[in-house]
């Protein structure tokens, strides 16, 4: 039984491209099975989390990453009487839009198509999902409904107006999200259903517990690090009153999935606080409330901020990570001058999109596309074709 605040699939604002139902799925687990099915969730396989795809098997991708995230989603929304397939289904999309090389490759991307309208990764998965992925013989993308396109594009907040994050203020739409909203407007101004505030703090919930995993095993901090910080300190500690002497692996495991039980319990506790204390009665109540209904506790967030800051000096920027950084941003760096002047070195199936650019700005933004959805071992294999074995200097 859905809560009234609920996203129902029977009153769902439809999709762009008129369709007839399925007779066994509801809308958003339509939406779900198109993007598992898509060509761009395929090759997050292959995508950077924060270790390069090719540094070992067992670091996460994006992939991984976005299973993850789908999961925690999955468990928190049924919690809260929400939709789980719309919450699903948007953490499943989040990370479509994700270059090689994770936010190194957003970063060399963004400053490359500064001239052109700059680049973002959430814009870039709605311009995946709205025109890119070119499979069905009625349209472009994969005709999404509203709500999923609208949890896609502002599962983090308002992108406009009062209530929009300050760091949004006097900055104009990145070009791939303002396109969409003009075709099919997304509200852009308010925030987004609960289901898409549950996808965006799972998110934050996986990635904090899988970068702690991953920066163990790369040996970049250890056990004894993660003993003087808070949350991940209290879990070790517990774990050794209950299981004295327990081996190493073990011991991390058992420490880690505290950490992330206790992220995943403080999110319902505070949203059921929330929903009971606003008594939201439609999801356009959630929309119009001015202010995320989904959040850590005021506590529990101080102490992930800690936990944050250790991750970025120890793990975002560790030395052998900022190597890594150096050379895949090189990469990127030379690769799309290189197509930007060349144009006739990308795939046949480019040929005809090249062919009907009217701008340079047109041919700079297919070009992003194209380098955008590179996997992370293509885009070194491209390098490697083009350019030799290493990345100019």
């Amino acid at each position: 039984m859905l809560a009234p605040y609920a996203c129902q699939p029977l009153a769902s604002r439809g999709r762009r491209h008129p369709e007839s139902m399925s007779t066994f799925r509801s809308a958003f687990q339509r939406d779900r099975d198109r993007i598992i099915h898509s060509s761009a969730f395929r090759r997050l396989k292959h995508k950077t989390q924060v270790f390069v795809e090719h540094e070992g098997d067992y670091y996460r991708t994006r992939l991984t990453h976005s299973i993850e995230v789908a999961q925690v989603a999955r468990t928190i929304s049924g919690v809260l009487g929400l939709n789980s397939d719309l919450a699903e289904c948007i953490a499943l999309a989040h990370d479509l839009g994700h270059t090689p090389f994770g936010h190194t490759g957003e970063d060399a991307l963004g400053r490359l198509m500064e001239p052109y309208g700059g680049f973002d990764h959430n814009a870039q998965a709605i311009r995946i999902v709205t025109r890119l992925e070119r499979h069905y013989a009625g349209f472009d993308g994969l005709n999404l409904t509203w709500e999923s396109l609208e949890g896609i594009a502002k599962h983090n907040g308002p992108l406009t107006g009062p209530n929009a994050d300050p760091k949004h203020a006097g900055v104009a739409l990145a070009y791939a999200l303002a396109e969409a909203n003009a075709d099919w407007d997304l509200e852009l101004h308010t925030h987004a259903s609960a289901e898409a505030q549950v996808a965006a703090i799972a998110d934050d919930v996986a990635y904090s517990h899988h970068d702690l995993h991953d920066g163990l095993r790369s040996g970049l901090f250890t056990e004894d690090d993660l003993m003087d910080l808070p949350v991940s300190g209290p879990a070790f500690e517990e774990v050794d009153r209950l299981y004295p002497g327990l081996e190493k692996m073990r011991r991390r495991h058992e420490a880690l999935r505290r950490v992330f039980g206790r992220m995943v319990e403080d999110v319902i506790h505070v949203a059921q606080n929330r929903l009971e204390a606003a008594n939201p009665q439609s999801v356009d109540d959630i929309r119009g409330m001015g202010t995320t209904i989904i959040r850590f506790s005021k506590p529990l967030y101080q102490e992930l901020k800690a936990v944050r800051s250790f991750l970025f000096h120890r793990m975002y920027r560790a030395p052998s990570v900022m190597v890594e950084r150096a050379r895949v941003t090189a990469m990127v760096d030379d690769l799309f001058p290189l197509f930007l002047k060349r144009p006739e070195l990308l795939p046949q199936e480019w040929r005809e999109d090249v062919a009907a650019a009217q701008s340079d700005t047109d041919l700079a933004r297919m070009v992003a596309d194209y380098v955008a959805g590179m996997t992370d071992r293509f885009a070194i294999q491209e390098h490697g074709r083009l350019f030799g074995s290493g990345p100019a200097t």
